[in-house]
């Protein structure tokens, strides 16, 4: 008669039964097959490798291990087979020595688990080798198992990691799980200490007094496993699924599961992208996140961000970097005050490297986790104030989900579990992964936001004009004349600006308005203009960078106006040309915002005003701008100018025009003369409007002064790259340079070539410095850091940085190009 009992033993696990039993797992020998044959192999094997046992010995050292003793062999027979008491090597051995023998199916096994896949899901954890799985197919039986663990894979029974990978497959976690085998030792006690639900299976024996060796040991015992429904009912108090000897079976069903969690889950999104991101605020972002998650999916949340997001700076991640250390910026629970929570927001959190923030950190990669799992159990082993958080509360699951967003780490997610007793599942974790990266967007959208603030703010405090650098791109004069007192301090300015590879920005800009608040706008737009130019953006990017921040300026003006009686102090938007010309191809790109565009008097003597398109004025927003290109020939003139020196009360823009047109068209060879002359011709008494005059005339470069190569990308064209530089470096009498210049054409070609991409070119430019450029298809930029002295990279930009004047990198259409400055020796 088949029985089924409790072993009446007193757990914590008892303490608090399982709602519900989901999965139940299966040894193979002793359960599902009989392995009579099995014990008769293994005795063969041990008496081959050990020359005799006596099968009495052999038996009652089975019989031991039966009753609760250690793992058949690994103890006894190590002791007196093995030197040192290798037992691995022995079961390596052992193994290696003998086949399995695939039994025949007890009669029990087949009504049984078809009787059970209708209410659990099933799976398979054994020691048995990897071909069982052919005899499971052959009989029928392996497309009833959602899970199959067997030996030879990474983790072997009794390791805890081999029903937690089964128990994974299957999305359940262990405390809605049960298992059943036929060994104390490899079966019940580690499935136990999961906090599994555990069956002890004894055929035709009759279940053993318990012993006090053995009490809190299995939940229940059974001789059969036509008894196995029963125990799970007992264990769960649900109905057990009957046990008949099946006939035939036909089944019509439709599975709307999946179509309600998507939907549930497509709920979430949504809302998510309608409540997250309502403010350019980073806190306050993150706290929406927390909020949203802790209101449909999860118990408690927190949002942890790197410092420099807080104020707007792009995080510089090193994953070498441990513990890293990140900033609570947010968290939200379904208990008042959060009590979950070990680190108040605003203050700062450590995660080593084993911990899964660390790892999640790390690869970038989102995880969920059971807190049962060994690994988590070993981090919470040394931090005891979360463990003694997760043991108060009954956390028992937990996702981790990296904030990144365009690329760049912002920080990170937790989610935990504790009320809802659903333990979290890989759909949750796709739900969690869908949320947080459009919460990432939103973040890091308020940390440009709160990163371009800051950068306004540090325009307000620099007013004052500088000097423009020396350059040889072009040759400059120009005059500023105010407006007269009546009018007030106007806004117009200019400004000429080096860039990288010998180049040259001109910018002119005329500020709407006048008074000290139009002044101080120019001098905000002017110190904008410089820093943009610095990162080398293309003249239509650098006017919609402008754009924004007038429209920033016009916002702080409106709401200042109120304050103050003076109307010329509102300020209500900008004009800008911004040109960039390149001295090697005479390319001129022009963009310009709602000003006029420049004249250019060709080398015979003609003035054209070319068609360039026109933006919209600074400060309008939500329009674009469109960038032009001219070819200056040798000895041309670009003439930029603000509307006040075009437009008067009194006369009309044409006129003006036309007039400026006569005044360059007979211009002197001298460019100060020249603008002496184009004022006097157009500006006369006290203009009711400042005017800004820059003139400049293009320079040329030829070829004497450049020299390019185009390189293979091979790490063997390194030392022949230095030898071309070194050999142009001769002929243009600059050998005292030839040391640290060598040097920066190594690392700069060693670099495009070991993270760049084809194609590689390598150019000098003989300027008033030595310029050397080294480009490829890449987009990726290169950032400097400090390496440590244990560190065998790391230092080449470093060391270029201390050896050239000047270093950085522009992105072109096709890639990048890194650059380098030195001063030239005297005399050249």
């Amino acid at each position: 008669m088949t029985e089924a009992r409790h072993t009446g033993r007193s757990l914590s696990r008892q303490e608090r039964p399982a709602e519900r039993i989901d999965a139940v797992l299966f040894d193979i020998g002793g359960t599902i097959y009989d392995d009579a044959r099995y014990v008769q192999a293994l005795h063969q094997a041990v008496v081959e490798l050990a020359g005799g046992v006596e099968e009495s010995e052999f038996w009652g050292l089975y019989e031991a291990e039966r009753e609760g003793g250690s793992r058949l062999l690994h103890t006894a027979f190590a002791r007196r087979f093995v030197p040192g008491g290798d037992t691995a090597l022995l079961h390596r051995h052992i193994v290696q020595h003998w086949e399995y023998p695939v039994e025949a199916l007890y009669t029990d096994v087949r009504p049984t688990l078809h009787a059970l896949v209708h209410q659990y899901r099933l799976g398979i954890v054994s020691l048995s080798p990897p071909r069982v799985r052919e005899a499971l197919r052959r009989d029928g039986l392996e497309e009833l198992f959602d899970a199959i663990v067997l030996g030879g894979e990474p983790f072997e029974k009794p390791d805890p990691r081999s029903f937690l990978a089964a128990l994974k497959q299957m999305g359940v976690p262990p405390a809605c799980a049960a298992y059943v085998g036929n060994w104390l030792d490899t079966d019940i006690r580690p499935t136990a200490r999961l906090g599994m639900r555990t069956v002890w299976m004894l055929r035709g024996e009759a279940p053993p007094a318990p012993t006090r060796s053995q009490l809190a040991e299995p939940d229940a015992v059974i001789t059969s496993l036509t008894g196995l429904p029963t125990a799970l009912s007992r264990l769960t108090n649900s109905p057990a699924p009957a046990v008949t000897r099946v006939r035939g079976m036909s089944t019509a069903a439709v599975d709307i599961t999946g179509q309600y969690r998507s939907r549930q889950r497509l709920s979430i999104v949504n809302a998510a992208s309608v409540r997250i991101g309502s403010t350019l605020d980073v806190t306050r972002t993150a706290q929406e996140l927390a909020d949203l998650a802790t209101e449909h999916f999860a118990d408690f949340v927190s949002v942890d961000l790197f410092e420099s997001v807080f104020h707007g700076m792009e995080p510089e991640f090193d994953p070498a970097t441990r513990p890293v250390v990140l900033r609570r910026a947010a968290q939200q629970s379904v208990l008042d005050g959060c009590p979950e929570s070990v680190v108040t927001p605003g203050n700062t959190d450590r995660y080593p490297d084993d911990s899964p923030m660390g790892r999640a950190l790390a690869t970038g990669e989102p995880a969920w986790h059971w807190v049962e799992e060994p690994d988590i159990q070993r981090w919470l082993a040394h931090d005891a104030s979360r463990s003694h958080t997760v043991r108060a509360y009954g956390i028992h699951s937990l996702i981790v989900v990296p904030l990144r967003a365009r690329g760049t780490p912002l920080g990170l997610a937790v989610f935990l579990r504790h009320r809802m007793p659903e333990a979290f599942d890989v759909n949750d974790l796709l739900l969690a992964e869908e949320i947080t990266t459009r919460a990432s967007l939103a973040i890091d959208n308020a940390r440009r936001y709160t990163h371009e603030r800051n950068t306004a703010v540090a325009l307000q405090r620099s007013m004052l004009p500088r000097q423009p650098p020396r350059q040889s791109a072009v040759q400059v004069a120009s005059r500023y004349v105010p407006a007269d007192s009546k009018a007030g301090i106007g806004g117009d300015w200019f400004d000429v600006i080096p860039l990288s590879g010998a180049r040259v920005a001109l910018v002119v800009g005329d500020v709407v308005g006048h008074g000290i608040q139009a002044s101080a706008t120019m001098g905000r737009l002017r110190t904008a203009v410089l820093t943009l130019a610095e990162i080398d953006i293309p003249p239509d990017e650098l006017l919609t960078q402008l754009d924004d921040l007038v429209l920033r300026l016009d916002r702080e003006a409106g709401a200042s106006s109120r304050e103050v009686t003076e109307p010329e102090d509102e300020v209500a938007g900008a004009t800008c040309l911004y040109a960039v010309y390149d001295p090697i191809s005479r390319l001129c790109t022009l963009a310009r915002a709602g000003h006029p565009a420049p004249a250019i008097v060709y080398p015979d003597g003609t003035v054209d005003f070319p068609d360039l398109p026109i933006g919209p004025p600074l400060g309008l927003g939500g329009l674009p701008f469109e960038s032009a290109e001219l070819v200056l020939p040798e000895g041309s003139l670009i003439a930029l100018f603000t509307n006040g020196l075009i437009e008067t009360a009194d006369r009309d823009v044409d006129i003006g025009l036309m007039r400026l047109r006569d005044a360059l068209a007979n211009a002197p060879s001298s460019l100060k003369a020249t603008c002496d002359k184009v004022l006097q011709a157009l500006l006369s008494g006290n203009p009711s409007d400042d005017a800004a005059l820059l003139l400049a005339r293009p320079q040329t470069l030829d070829a004497s002064h450049v020299a390019t190569w185009d390189l293979p990308s091979d790490p063997a064209v390194v030392a022949r790259a230095r030898q071309l530089a070194a050999g142009q470096l001769a002929s243009w009498g600059l050998d005292e340079t030839a040391f640290i210049t060598e040097l920066v054409v190594s690392e700069l070609v060693t670099n495009a070539i070991r993270y760049g991409q084809p194609p590689v070119q390598l150019r000098l430019i003989k300027d008033i410095s030595l310029i050397c450029e080294v480009s490829d298809a890449s987009s990726t930029s290169p950032h400097m850091r400090r390496a440590r002295a244990d560190d065998e990279g790391g230092r080449g930009l470093l060391l270029i940085a201390q050896l050239t004047q000047r270093w950085g990198t522009r992105h072109t259409t096709s890639g990048k190009t890194i650059w380098t400055e030195q001063s030239l020796p005297a005399g050249h």
